[in-house]
């Protein structure tokens, strides 16, 4: 397991980041292809594109109130 991806995803869970966000950085730090066009959110594809660049920095911008 890489430890940079499970502390990256449990901070952003604990912060309640949203949950489009999560998934789109795990997808992008993965390198999974992304969702089908009609289910892609502002947050998946910020998400998506901060996990290509293995970046934790910008999740606080996508936290719930």
């Amino acid at each position: 397991m890489n430890p940079f991806y499970y502390d990256a995803v449990t901070r952003m869970e604990q912060s309640h980041v949203d949950d489009d966000y999560i998934q789109g950085w795990q997808c992008g730090f993965l390198q999974n292809p992304k969702r089908e066009e009609q289910r892609l959110t502002d947050a998946y594809e910020a998400g998506y594109s901060d996990g290509e660049e293995k970046n934790s920095d910008n999740f606080a911008e996508w936290v719930r109130a």
